[in-house]
């Protein structure tokens, strides 16, 4: 029979743009130069709500993981704090690339992403603007803008227009944002008010944890313009699209839509909803349907055999 490899963890950090990203690095034991992959979360999300968990389990199989906080969240840097910017964002993604590129403990030639949610979409970019990754994974996918603000309700975003216009003009007069909630309950103003949001962030939370449920407000205009599944098409390498057939954040009709214009992608649907993908029986399934893709794409080294 195989066992799970057994791996460490160290704190890392790597630069980027004009300041730094704080993350994890998992190492399987004894493997020299594993290929890796690179993790990154939803909105406002840090890596303790459930990245670990993700990484450990691919660290077990193999596989390095280095899972990253975006700048201005959590124990990353940058300033002002809460500061949720796409541009931003997708630049620490290519930065924690150039991190692993520079390493010599993993194998840069065999490098792969895994995005969940607002990171899914960043997967999806990311992968097709880097086309020597070998595989690229997107978990309940925010692929498109406009759905999702359709989806949250005209009402709810009218609401959010006040909060808004104070945001940009702190912006333009150099004071702390204004902030607007990340979850809150149905209907009420926030980036996300589906009745599985609130307690589903709440769930992710661990003790101590450095997550904040609120970001600068003027970021609601860029994320309705923002369809990272128009960049599937480009993706070259392998990509796994995992998707909630009930999924009341990233609408599944126009994910699958993308999804299957990806010329090498493969689709799994699930019927838990968005949130209950990090935890749980859904948890289990999908972080062994994810391992059983990475292991065929980047080949790890086999684990130790036991009599």
């Amino acid at each position: 029979m195989t066992t799970a490899q057994s791996f460490t963890r160290h704190d890392i950090t790597f630069p980027s743009g004009d300041s730094t990203c704080a993350g994890w690095l998992y190492l399987p034991t004894g493997v020299d130069s594993p290929p890796v992959v690179v993790l990154g979360h939803g909105l406002g999300a840090t890596r303790e709500m459930r990245l670990d968990a993700f990484a450990e389990r691919f660290a077990q199989a193999g596989i390095a993981a280095v899972a990253f906080t975006y700048r201005h969240f959590g124990d990353s840097g940058g300033h002002p704090r809460q500061l949720l910017s796409i541009k931003r964002q997708l630049a620490d993604w290519d930065a924690a690339l150039a991190h692993v590129q520079a390493r010599p403990d993993v194998d840069r030639s065999r490098v792969a992403v895994w995005g969940s949610s607002f990171g899914g979409g960043h997967a999806i970019t990311v992968a097709s603007r880097h086309p020597e990754l070998r595989a690229a994974v997107a978990q309940c996918p925010f692929t498109d803008g406009l759905a999702s603000a359709l989806a949250l309700g005209p009402l709810a975003s009218l609401r959010m227009t006040p909060v808004l216009a104070r945001d940009l003009a702190a912006r333009v007069r150099g004071r702390e944002p204004a902030m607007v909630p990340i979850a809150a309950a149905p209907g009420a103003p926030a980036l996300m008010n589906a009745p599985d949001a609130l307690p589903g962030y709440q769930a992710l939370q661990p003790p101590g944890t450095t997550f904040r449920n609120e970001v600068a407000a003027r970021v609601i205009p860029t994320i309705a313009g923002y369809r990272p599944g128009r960049a599937a098409k480009k993706v070259t390498m392998p990509i796994l699209f995992c998707v909630s057939d009930t999924d009341s954040v990233t609408p599944p009709a126009q994910t699958l839509r993308y999804a299957g214009t990806a010329p090498r992608g493969e689709i799994k649907r699930y019927e838990a909803g968005h949130f209950a993908f990090y935890t749980g029986e859904t948890f289990e399934e999908l972080v062994r349907d994810q391992t059983e893709f990475l292991v065929r794409q980047l080949h790890p080294a086999p684990a130790v055999s036991t009599p």
